[in-house]
């Protein structure tokens, strides 16, 4: 498999500047990094981003993920090794990452969970965390970057 092309972001560098001015907000946010990092994983695992998914076990790992629960967010309802605010961002986030699956994309228990577990702050934080990451995999899913070259 080759690549496309580079990743629109490196080719445009006031794109990338914007893109990681964008995810370093999130992350200085009060969310805790293994939450980000299941979000990043199971909307890359929607999208079939290889590179996302790729990097962002690396991630996870590093701030401490066990195999056994990054094995398992593809199934996170049938396992019992999140809990209920992992749960709801999880949730959020397939509803998100998949807005053209149903005609109310978020419907209330989503978000009333979601809302639940978070304060606005963030569930702000979890809001763009999401929407951050769904950019990076329509970029690499669309120009068919490879997986295991972003090493983070």
């Amino acid at each position: 498999m080759q690549a496309r092309m580079k990743n629109p972001a490196l080719m445009v560098p006031e794109a990338m500047t914007a893109l990681q001015a964008f995810g370093a907000s999130i992350h200085q946010s009060n969310l805790s990094p293994k939450t980000l990092e299941l979000v990043h994983l199971r909307a890359s695992q929607i999208n079939g981003c290889s590179v996302c998914v790729d990097g962002h076990v690396r991630i996870a790992k590093k701030a401490g993920e066990t195999d056994e629960r990054l094995f398992a967010v593809a199934a996170w309802r049938d396992t019992p090794y999140f809990n209920e605010a992992e749960r709801a961002a999880l949730a959020l986030t397939e509803a998100l990452t998949r807005i053209s699956d149903r005609p109310d994309p978020v419907p209330d228990d989503i978000w009333n969970e979601a809302a639940r577990n978070y304060d606005e702050d963030e569930l702000a934080n979890l809001l763009l965390a999401i929407a951050n990451i769904n950019v990076w995999n329509r970029l690499n899913v669309a120009t068919r970057q490879l997986a295991g070259l972003w090493k983070p």
